[in-house]
């Protein structure tokens, strides 16, 4: 299996493990799409970017603050919550869920599939 087949089954095992995660992908820190599971009407190469800058800001942040190595990025909208975690040194896994989410599970399922995605990735 390749590693984009790998990278896609993860993504489907991570949506599959939860009705309450709407969408995912694994986004570079360049910005870019290495794989995805995203809906129809959300624009791969925009999420990908957005999330290189908040990772980008969020790592600047956590430094200068002395708050170590950036774990994880939150953001919380009236829809939803947007989830970036760390995947490696140079990729992170995005999650966009429902606002009903049961976040610990979520969290849970995240790290489980950061994880994988880092271990596919190295």
């Amino acid at each position: 299996m390749s590693r984009t087949d790998e990278l896609n089954t993860a993504l489907s095992d991570l949506q599959s493990s939860s009705a309450d995660i709407e969408a995912c992908a694994v986004v570079s820190e360049d910005g870019l799409i290495i794989a995805s599971s995203l809906p129809q009407g959300l624009e791969e190469t925009r999420i990908a970017a957005m999330s290189a800058v908040m990772l980008s800001m969020g790592s600047r942040t956590a430094m200068e603050l002395q708050r170590g190595e950036l774990q994880q990025i939150f953001v919380k909208g009236e829809h939803g919550y947007i989830i970036i975690m760390n995947a490696g040194d140079h990729s992170a896994l995005l999650a966009m869920t429902r606002k009903e989410a049961k976040l610990g599970l979520i969290f849970l399922d995240l790290s489980r599939a950061a994880e994988k995605v880092k271990n596919i990735l190295s």
